[in-house]
């Protein structure tokens, strides 16, 4: 195996093409396992099917933490439809190298992203990869992103149980545990069910169900209207025996937000959605035995 320096990334090692394939798989090992080692907790974010707001919880969550002072990293893990930068502001922006690795973008203090988004020629441009591709790109992510001392990771994973959180799970093998996102309706909670059980196949803590969407308040009446049903999630979690980490009512802010790279917790940190964030933060918290601040 050719000697390499003890931080070198393969795509920036002067050594790399002397290097056989054997050796730049365990070279890479190393670095992943290296990598892993300076992130305190990681957390995979999941949802049964598409259409749950799974990413822009995920992003939410990640901005809330960051918010309290912790150091975060958020892997927008969805190969083909990455949607993270934009809900964070960052959408074109583009990844820079350096002898540690793949330099993530920091879109606020304490919070560090990295998306598939950042490496494609313009956002209408496909992701046509099968299985392998993927599982070699988001090792990538892991292993040659200089992500540095972490207190969390946030995985934000495509819908479903295929390649993708399959892949983070063998890769991130001593994970914290999942939060699974759904909304109230009754096949929502199908495929909620499905990554539960999921998780469970793989030894992966469920932190806790999110139940999203969960009423509407009127912006004028202030009555909460049932759009998707309520309570579907908190019933779902207690017969599947894990933990329901709470609701977050619907907010038409969120859209908006959204399009212009605002998070909600950062934008309307008075709405009831964004309280709902912060009050599913401690909870997570508690669930990883870090202590919890009120209010951030």
């Amino acid at each position: 195996m050719a000697e390499c320096g003890e931080r070198k990334v393969c795509s920036t090692c002067e050594a790399a093409s002397v290097c056989d394939a054997e050796d730049q798989r365990r070279h890479q090992e190393e670095l992943l396992k290296g990598r892993l080692s300076r992130i305190k907790h990681r957390i995979m974010v999941m949802s049964g099917k598409g259409g749950v707001g799974k990413s822009t919880v995920a992003a939410d969550l990640a901005w809330a933490l960051a918010q309290r002072g912790y150091k975060v990293g958020l892997l927008d893990a969805d190969i083909h439809g990455p949607n993270i930068p934009l809900m964070l502001g960052v959408e074109g922006r583009r990844l820079a190298m350096s002898p540690e690795g793949i330099e993530p973008l920091e879109v606020r203090p304490g919070l560090r992203v990295i998306s598939m988004s950042f490496l494609l020629h313009d956002s209408d441009t496909p992701v046509i990869w099968r299985g392998p591709l993927k599982m070699g790109a988001l090792r990538q992510f892991l292993s040659e992103v200089n992500w540095g001392d972490l207190d969390f990771l946030l995985v934000d994973l495509p819908p479903g149980t295929g390649d993708e959180p399959l892949s983070i799970a063998q890769l991130i093998r001593e994970m914290d545990g999942s939060i699974i996102v759904t909304t109230p309706q009754d096949v929502a909670l199908l495929d909620s069910r499905k990554s539960v059980n999921f998780s469970k196949k793989l030894n992966v803590p469920v932190l806790g169900v999110v139940e999203n969407m969960s009423g509407l308040v009127c912006p004028h009446c202030g009555e909460v209207i049932e759009l998707f049903k309520m309570g579907g999630g908190e019933r779902a979690a207690r017969e599947l025996g894990v933990p329901f980490l709470g609701r977050i009512p619907l907010d038409p802010r969120v859209v908006e937000l959204g399009d212009e790279g605002k998070p909600l917790v950062e934008a309307a940190p008075d709405s009831l959605a964004a309280r709902a964030f912060q009050s599913i933060v401690e909870g997570i918290l508690e669930k990883v035995g870090e202590k919890v601040e009120a209010g951030g």
